[in-house]
């Protein structure tokens, strides 16, 4: 089953072609910076166990065009991976906000659609490119069946103690406030490698996701019991350009006494602040060289970054009422040890002992990064979400057939 997975952003397009049920993709690729100069296309083909890479610049407009190119590239003379679009069975898209009703993997149709466009709002970085990813997938892969994956979904086992707030019912009711959560398809992925991993089915895992965007989540045996993001991504741990958890006094104070719009306050708090606002940049690499030059802001970032971290283990720790690992994953997760030193610092009390020496290697499988002593495990798990909206979509399909 070929099952060709899209995650579409504002600006962006990544892609993975599996041929199910291998878990190694036969393809990849990323298509940047669309509709702005500079954009180009890194293509990578994996055929008998070597790595070919086409790497484009090319003027790509939007996002129809990304795609034409991609489709191009999959049947590619020299390095095709199918004979014409039609070999692809199903196209898996990855959907930030799924809101209450999308709680599992779905074919997607007109209703789905209105549903992913009514939730623009509260994805506003996010939804609006995948919609348009779909459309395109529908032209480009006429005779695939198009699925969506939504991020949400696996933070739908929250209890409502965890997801609502403390605000009048009807907001709830009415206009579906509450806590959706984010990276819903990374933690799932990485606590389920975590759970086969530790070989207990009923482990309690704390998953922290560090990219440009970044979110935690406490599971329970599986089950998702808190997150740190809340009705949009924004809430929760500092990130690259997004502030996190904030005092709502900040933005009525913004607006009232500052003279800001409402969309200056969202474009404030959505792309200047986090760390791009401490340091003036977001990409955790440059950060790092700050750091080792002693630059004050970059110190000051990064213990920021740490410590509201650490203030999430420690509530969750108490939600889960006990903890056997951590998980890191995601770009920052997996590759900044500095980063995973902090948050591990002194916090012994709850069993947490890194080894540094383990904590300095490299390694592109699951390891495991605490002291031999340490209570709690350390995990680094490498995520996987195009593998995981892949299984998902082969599942969907697979029980669709059997029905």
């Amino acid at each position: 089953m070929n099952i060709f997975v899209i995650n579409s952003g504002s600006s962006s397009i990544k892609y993975q072609l599996f041929k199910m049920p291998a878990t190694q993709p036969v393809c990849s690729g990323l298509i940047e910076r669309i509709g702005m100069p500079g954009s180009a296309v890194t293509h990578k083909v994996y055929l008998n166990g070597k790595e070919q890479m086409i790497n484009r610049a090319v003027d790509i407009t939007d996002h129809e065009q990304g795609m034409l190119e991609a489709a191009k590239l999959l049947t590619g003379p020299g390095i095709s991976v199918i004979q014409n679009p039609d070999d692809i069975h199903a196209v898996g898209h990855r959907i930030v906000h799924g809101g209450e009703k999308m709680t599992h993997p779905v074919i997607i149709d007109e209703e789905i659609k209105t549903e992913i466009k009514k939730l623009f709002a509260m994805a506003p970085l996010h939804n609006p490119g995948s919609y348009q990813g779909i459309i395109v997938a529908e032209k480009l892969f006429k005779k695939a069946r198009q699925i969506a994956v939504f991020d949400t979904a696996f933070h739908q086992t929250l209890p409502e103690k965890a997801f609502r707030y403390a605000i009048p019912h009807k907001f709830y009711k009415d206009d579906g406030i509450r806590v959706y959560g984010f990276h819903g398809i990374s933690h799932k992925y990485v606590s389920s490698k975590a759970l086969a991993y530790l070989d207990n089915p009923e482990a309690k895992v704390i998953t922290i996701h560090l990219g440009n965007g970044c979110s935690m989540a406490a599971v329970d045996a599986g089950k998702c019991i808190d997150t740190s993001m809340g009705l949009t991504p924004l809430d929760g741990l500092i990130m690259g350009t997004r502030s996190g958890a904030i005092d709502p006094s900040v933005v009525m104070y913004l607006m009232s006494q500052v003279g800001y719009t409402v969309d200056q306050v969202n474009e404030l708090l959505n792309k200047q602040s986090g760390m791009i606002g401490l340091t003036g940049y977001s990409d955790f690499r440059d950060i790092r060289k700050l750091y080792d030059n002693g630059d004050p802001n970059a110190k000051l970032a990064l213990e920021m970054f740490a410590y509201r971290i650490k203030k999430f283990i420690g509530s969750y720790t108490a939600a889960l009422n006990g903890l056997d690992a951590i998980v890191f994953t995601a770009g920052v997760g997996e590759n900044d040890s500095l980063v995973r030193e902090m948050v591990c610092k002194n916090v012994d009390y709850l069993g947490i002992k890194l080894d540094k020496r383990k904590n300095a290697s490299k390694a592109s499988e699951i390891r495991d990064v605490g002291t031999a002593d340490s209570k709690v495990r350390i995990l680094v798990i490498p995520t996987n979400e195009e593998l995981e909206i892949a299984n998902q979509c082969q599942e969907l399909l697979v029980h669709e057939k059997t029905t």
